[in-house]
């Protein structure tokens, strides 16, 4: 057990887990699913290659899926990655 006599009684707050973890729809983060459907719908209805957009969403959701099973966070760290500015030389 862990020791709890530093705590002060009363200064405890619940802390409810979905305030921790991002929103996801479908197990991916809720823009990479808008941006993965936009370009399904493109394929599938705006070019008429419903046979080529179809699956290829689909891929890109399973790929999706797996890095955000592995890390949440995966995506926007790779957008903040992205987005920094390189300060140093090296």
């Amino acid at each position: 057990m862990a020791d709890r006599s530093h705590e002060i009684e009363g200064f405890e707050v619940p802390f409810h887990n979905s305030l921790a973890e991002p929103i996801l729809l479908g197990g991916v983060p809720r823009m990479f699913m808008v941006i993965n459907f936009v370009f399904t719908a493109e394929l599938a209805l705006g070019m008429g290659v419903p046979w080529l957009g179809l699956p290829a969403g689909f891929i890109v959701h399973t790929i999706g899926y797996a890095l955000t099973k592995r890390d949440p966070y995966f995506f926007g760290t790779l957008n903040r990655h992205l987005r920094q500015k390189p300060y140093w030389d090296a």
